[in-house]
């Protein structure tokens, strides 16, 4: 449990309050000297004169003035043993001296202590000194807490980490398989370290650099790598950042970073998912955002204004720049932007080297084969892959990340976790023939790429999986290549239709169907690969954006959007006969292949091709040669 100091203060003040007054009451109820002497009874004053009269008394001590005295008396009633008693005198009593100097009595009278006094005064100090101290711990701990009494002057400050030298332990050699974006803000370092190289041709140092790409690529590490190679002060922050309730704020933070910027120049303002405060100005739907348009206006003012803002460079990153608003990116804001792609054959192999460095690897992982077979892999998922592998190698207690760990990894990165495996049943029996079917039309289509494993072994939602790996990379995809993969998607569905029949056809293939159809529509309507010919009857945007989008009129009339249907079943139907086809043809082999997967539950790509090849002729795929 978290200690809080307003926890304490609020739980003791209430205490120091209740405790002050009873205090105070105990030491008014009793005079200070009365604390020593007092006496179990009392006695009235008659009595006291009967017992004096009666030579009972034997001494008296005068208490508060004479207004009180503890008498000592012998009383006949206990055995005339000595009694103390109290005895309350009235204020007029001269007589009662003399009594007592003529029977002999010996009395002595105590002066009044001043205690009382002191105490009172010392209990009213004390209280206020402990509120006023209680109250100050109160309030010295809200101040520093977000939106305390304390921060209301700094509310509009900007947030900005700030470095005089960024060390953030990244450097461009850390940085891989992004070669072209690196070699553009490699330029940009070297324009703040040796400016007169380029102002001496009459360059000038660009203003903005904006980095581009999907989730992962390694936008932020770029700029981490920036940081700690240029050597000058550094900003960093992220979009959001800006973003506040209060209309006016986020404008004032960028004033003041602009400004903290300014007073340190030359230095490098970093803004993370510039996205969140530079979306297009009036998306919404009946006006946008008033605090957004305004802290957006005041950045597109700092970054090229009246003013200007010489020697400050501003690197942002952003994975939608379909929704930044064209003033901030036209040149003179950010006059460059670097496209950070997924990395190819090479860059992936690349970052699997730095990524490695701190991990041991068994002599038999050759991580040229692993950037093989993961093509699409971004860095950021590389370096999950070797972390999910050097997981597994310690769970299973080994020295190394051998092939199985890797293999592993993969799987569970891409598909999910590993489940139980299934019992021998008519559920495995006909999930082994639907994965049978997809790797068996994949492979004896010339034009899909080869089979690398088909397992029973279940991961993520998929009872069963079949893989395949491309053996080049595919920046282009022809239209027998798409056709091929069609018929590859629709093999499961062909095989359970040819083996159980039409009436025992499952819902196993429904993902299969959505790819099926997301491909063939794409065939027909962007890249005019059917009878409709070459147009491209939508727009590739993949989604709409509220304001501008909205509104918009469909690309094509109905009548021709029946046509894409029918182009669209064509297709599909097409690629469906040829699935059809050739599980008919290799009835043999499917029931052999399914049989040993049900006993093997996994079997790899190159004894699959070998099995295939002794009933069929396996058309020959094109072979993968990269160039490292």
């Amino acid at each position: 449990m978290k200690f809080s100091w307003r926890v304490v203060v609020l739980w003791t003040l209430p205490a120091l309050v209740i405790g002050f007054f009873l205090w105070q009451g105990a030491f008014a109820s009793a005079p200070a000297e009365m604390t020593k002497n007092t006496a179990s009874t009392r006695m009235t004053y008659g009595r006291f004169l009967e017992y004096l009269d009666a030579n009972r008394v034997t001494s008296v001590d005068f208490y508060e003035g004479g207004r009180t005295a503890i008498v000592e008396a012998v009383d006949s009633e206990l055995d005339n043993r000595v009694q103390r008693v109290r005895v309350d005198l009235p204020n007029s009593a001269p007589e009662l001296i003399s009594k007592l100097k003529d029977k002999g009595i010996s009395f002595d009278a105590h002066p009044m202590r001043n205690d009382g006094a002191i105490w009172g005064l010392l209990g009213n100090l004390i209280f206020p000194i402990l509120l006023i101290t209680g109250l100050f711990f109160l309030f010295r701990r809200s101040s520093n807490l977000p939106g305390g009494p304390g921060q209301a002057m700094n509310f509009g400050k900007s947030k900005a980490r700030f470095q005089m030298e960024a060390k953030t332990g990244v450097k461009f050699d850390d940085v891989a398989g992004i070669e072209e974006a690196k070699e553009e803000l490699q330029e940009v370092v070297t324009f703040l370290k040796q400016p007169e190289k380029f102002t001496a041709v009459g360059a000038r140092i660009p203003k903005g650099v904006l980095l581009v790409g999907p989730p992962g690529t390694g936008k932020t590490l770029l700029a981490k790598a920036i940081a700690g190679e240029a050597g000058v002060p550094f900003f960093s922050i992220s979009g959001s950042e800006f973003v506040e309730m209060f209309v006016g704020v986020g404008a004032s933070r960028v004033r003041d970073l602009f400004k903290k910027a300014k007073d340190n120049a030359p230095c490098i303002i970093f803004i993370d998912e510039i996205d969140a405060v530079g979306r297009q100005r009036g998306a919404g739907i009946g006006g946008g955002n008033d605090e957004r348009e305004q802290t957006l206006n005041q950045l597109l003012t700092e970054m090229d204004g009246f003013e200007g803002n010489t020697g400050i460079i501003i690197i942002a990153a952003t994975n939608r720049p379909d929704v930044l608003d064209a003033a901030l990116l036209r040149p003179g804001r950010f006059d460059r932007q670097v496209t950070v792609d997924p990395p190819d054959i090479k860059g992936r192999l690349e970052i699997l080297q730095v990524h490695s460095r701190n991990k041991k690897l068994d002599s038999s992982v050759s991580l040229e084969a692993i950037a093989r077979r993961t093509p699409g892999f971004t860095g950021a998922d590389l370096a999950n892959l070797l972390n999910e592998g050097a997981i597994l190698t310690a769970r299973r207690r080994k020295e190394a990340i051998t092939l199985a760990e890797i293999d592993d990894a993969v799987d569970r990165v891409v598909a999910g976790m590993e489940g139980t495996p299934l019992v021998d049943s008519k559920s495995k029996r006909l999930i082994a023939y639907h994965e049978i079917g997809h790797a068996l039309v994949g492979t004896l289509l010339k034009d899909h790429d080869p089979v690398q494993k088909v397992t029973l072994i279940p991961r993520g939602q998929a009872q069963g999986l079949t893989w395949f790996t491309p053996n080049e990379e595919q920046g282009l995809i022809t239209r027998s290549q798409l056709k091929a993969r069609i018929a590859g998607a629709l093999g499961g569905r062909a095989a359970e239709e040819i083996i159980f029949g039409a009436a025992e056809v499952t819902t196993g293939a429904g993902g299969d169907l959505q790819q099926v159809s997301g491909m063939a529509r794409q065939m027909v309507t962007r890249f005019g690969m059917s009878d409709l010919g070459p147009l491209s009857l939508e727009s590739q945007q993949g989604e709409v954006f509220l304001g501008r989008d909205w509104m918009s009129r469909s690309d094509y009339s109905e009548a021709i959007a029946c046509r894409i249907d029918s182009q669209v079943r064509l297709i599909v139907e097409e690629c469906h006969e040829t699935a059809k086809r050739i599980m008919r043809e290799h009835r043999t082999v499917t029931d052999r292949l399914v049989d040993l997967l049900i006993e093997k539950e996994t079997i790899d790509g190159e004894e699959f091709r070998q099995i295939v090849a002794e009933y069929a002729e396996v058309p020959e795929k094109p072979q993968f040669a990269p160039q490292i």
